[in-house]
């Protein structure tokens, strides 16, 4: 039977299952259905008739792969340079004096747009066109903003996760009062749109945090929301060196802070997130930035002037620039509770003055510089977008004065003391993000400028599907002859699509069969999916492990035409016909490919003792007793026939606890596992007991979502398990999985039946 004829046995057996944690990764996807409706179930296949004969092989031989092989990864000569952008676009006023752009950011998921905080109160928005020429005001506080000293203005801006749909947006700023003596007053305060996301209302502050300060230098002033939903702020010590504020954890000077925006704790109008390092402390210190007990609010403390730091998009690591005194900028990896060493060090070098008796080890900074090349470290981002290759995971930081950029690789072990750098001529004011991971720098003379990379360019992915060699040449449609098709019993939710799957294996190289039934793949492997909707490709998605064994994700975009698909550098999403479609980039493959779990989800013993239909024979065979007899795996495996499969969560085979085990270890356990990259110890595979999962009648610890006497799993309350409520949701802050686009109505059914049904952990 040809191939293309078969295709609809194939693309018909995929279960009902909710999209892995990394969205479109993995056999995890994220492909939404149309807006406002949840898509129609995708009814798996009856099982065969008759009892597969055991003796039946799917194919005849190996075949042969020379082609579908994973490449090099790009590499390139790691120079930098700036180049103007939005070159018709100056943030001056009428006379033109410029305004002192601090900041550049984009909106939650929207990259039509820019924002620009302007220190002197004000905040513009412009479209993402090249040939923009005008910004619109975007929020206009100019009046209650303190400008008139140097360091003091509108310092931040953050967007709620869910933005638009929980249109409030934070800013940071100093105000005109002086409650502290001799400095204005930092206020962090929320701001709401009226009219959908277009401008917000100055008349709707709710001031959350109020800091006093004696001084008018070192206000900090970035916020950003991490990944777990917090906003996250970075404030200055006040130039209170002589106090070693820093080090006081009863006062908020010096310290990165972490705080719910969606909740309240008495008086304050946030939460406290429960594993925040004293958040058994009973009493905030929202009102003046200080109280009796050690602020619940800190994360990390030990910071002079943190001016400008990030997260990294692909791990969640916070990298600060913490601006020196008199000798040395210093680079810091925050981590929570850790000690950054101000005032008894200024980088790595001890300062005299002590730190009276420090509370936590005293973290060294990764990377420092002295005055003689910069005089105020200026903290960009980890570079995760796609244009230059060779700066893939290193870090960017500027300085304001002298203008010098460098960038160091994340794994740089402290303290590197680096040199030079690349002479930017800008006053590096800040960096910006886009979307697609791209960075860029704020020069406080008024313009804008983006990271471009120099040098050759060498590696890397095809850019057209057609010539990465896992298609057929004539027919981009079909598989390379090479590839061997599989599925896994127990598969994802796709969000109304479709899917095949197929594993590209260099000749000569075999899988390694684990003890715990996980399989691990040779270098060079290509594991290709491709996902229809409407019984039209919509993606091919290339999952390589690359010669130097690092795994990463490529999404392929097909043409209107059927022919060909084009590499989507970053990500992106777009609306086809009444659905919405997420390609996802490559940071976001590897959130939930995790390696916990193996790289290659969906890939292993059990998720493989099953039968399929192989197109190239017409015949249908386990696939354990096929892939045995092709000789791919190693060790054999002993008796295929033996295996039992996970259960398919939407199929008849299976009890109820069963297949709801099997759900979870397939959308939830490659993040939710010893080693998994999450601040919750669940461990939700299969072969974990219940009651050892760290799930069952246990507290939540990264919220309760407002549910009285919640659990992650409530024996017999399905209503009270945060593991459902999180499924039912699709927001950034609180859905799981993290990045899906549509609720999973079966799952959600399937795991309140099994939770209600339960009687203990037991």
């Amino acid at each position: 039977m040809p191939l293309a004829r078969h295709a609809t046995w194939v693309l018909m057996s995929l279960a009902l299952l909710i999209a892995g944690c990394d969205g479109n990764g993995g056999d995890s996807d994220n492909s939404p259905a149309p807006s406002g409706q949840e898509p129609p179930p995708t009814t798996p296949d009856p099982p065969p008739t008759q009892p597969v004969d055991p003796s039946v092989v799917g194919l005849d031989a190996r075949p042969s792969n020379t082609t579908c092989i994973a490449p090099e990864r790009a590499s390139g000569s790691g120079s930098i340079a700036t180049e103007r952008v939005f070159p018709n676009l100056r943030f001056v006023d009428a006379s033109g004096t410029t305004r002192n752009p601090l900041l550049m950011i984009q909106a939650p998921r929207d990259g039509s747009r820019w924002f620009v905080v302007e220190r002197f109160g004000t905040v513009k928005v412009f479209d993402n066109n090249p040939a923009v020429s005008t910004s619109s005001m975007f929020l206009d506080i100019g009046a209650r903003v303190e400008s008139t000293c140097a360091e003091c203005g509108l310092l931040g801006m953050a967007f709620h996760p869910d933005f638009p749909a929980t249109p409030r947006a934070y800013l940071v700023y100093t105000s005109l009062d002086r409650n502290g003596g001799g400095g204005p007053d930092t206020h962090l305060s929320e701001f709401t749109s009226p009219d959908g996301g277009l401008t917000l209302n100055p008349a709707s502050e709710r001031v959350l945090i109020t800091i006093y300060k004696n001084s008018v230098h070192h206000h900090g002033g970035n916020i950003i929301f991490g990944r777990d939903g917090y906003l996250y702020f970075a404030a200055g010590d006040g130039n209170s060196a002589r106090r070693n504020d820093a080090q006081d954890l009863h006062t908020l000077l010096g310290k990165v802070i972490r705080i719910d925006v969606d909740g309240t704790t008495g008086s304050a109008l946030y939460g406290i997130p429960s594993d925040n390092p004293f958040a058994a402390s009973t009493a905030t210190c929202h009102a003046n930035g200080s109280g009796a007990q050690n602020c619940p609010e800190i994360w990390a403390w030990g910071f002079r002037n943190p001016w400008r730091w990030s997260f990294d998009r692909q791990t969640g690591d916070i990298w600060l620039g913490d601006v020196g005194e008199a000798t040395i900028e210093e680079v810091d990896h925050v981590v929570r509770e850790g000690n950054y060493g101000w005032r008894c060090f200024e980088g790595a070098q001890d300062t005299g003055r002590g730190c009276g008796t420090p509370v936590g080890p005293l973290l060294p900074p990764v990377a420092q510089y002295t005055h003689a090349l910069g005089q105020a470290v200026t903290g960009g981002y980890v570079y995760r977008g796609s244009a230059i290759p060779s700066l893939f995971g290193h870090y960017l930081f500027g300085d304001f004065v002298s203008g010098r950029i460098w960038h160091i690789p994340v794994d740089t072990p402290p303290t590197l003391n680096v040199e030079e750098g690349y002479d930017s001529g800008l006053l590096v004011s800040s960096f910006g993000e886009d979307l697609d991971g791209e960075l860029y720098v704020v020069s406080m003379r008024g313009d804008l400028h983006r990271i471009t990379g120099t040098g050759t360019v060498t590696g890397g992915v095809a850019t057209q599907l057609s010539a990465t060699g896992c298609v057929d040449p004539n027919n981009a449609t079909l598989p390379a002859s090479g590839l061997i098709p599989y599925e896994p019993s127990a598969a994802f939710w796709s969000d109304g699509a479709d899917k095949q799957r197929w594993i590209g294996l260099p000749d000569g190289q075999n899988i390694t069969v684990k003890d715990d039934g996980d399989w691990d793949f040779p270098n060079g492997t290509v594991l290709v999916k491709n996902f229809r909707l409407d019984n039209r490709l919509v993606e091919t998605r290339l999952f390589m492990r690359h010669p130097d064994g690092v795994w990463a994700g490529y999404s392929y975009e097909w043409n209107a035409e059927q022919t060909d698909a084009t590499l989507v550098r970053g990500g992106k999403q777009v609306t086809i016909g009444a659905n919405t479609w997420i390609y996802p980039s490559e940071s976001q493959c590897t959130q939930c490919h995790t390696e916990a779990a193996g790289h290659s989800l969906g890939l292993e013993t059990k998720q493989l003792a099953t039968a399929i239909a192989y197109p190239q024979t017409e015949r249908t065979a386990n696939q354990l007793v096929t892939l045995n007899a092709i000789n791919t795996l190693s060790p054999p495996i002993a008796d295929p026939t033996a295996e039992t499969a996970y259960p398919a969560p939407t199929g008849t085979a299976g009890t109820l606890t069963e297949r709801a085990r099997s759900y979870l270890h397939t959308n939830c356990s490659q993040c939710h596992r010893p080693g998994g990259p999450t601040t919750a110890n669940m461990d939700l595979r299969y072969s974990t007991p219940l009651a050892n999962t760290n799930a069952c009648d246990v507290a939540p610890t990264a919220g309760n979502l407002e549910i009285e006497n919640a659990r992650i799993i409530a024996p017999g309350a399905a209503t009270r398990s945060v593991a459902v409520a999180r499924m039912s949701l699709r927001n950034d802050t609180d859905q799981m999985p993290p990045i899906g686009a549509h609720v999973d109505t079966a799952g959600v059914q399937l795991i309140s039946e099994w939770i209600d049904s339960l009687t203990s952990c037991n």
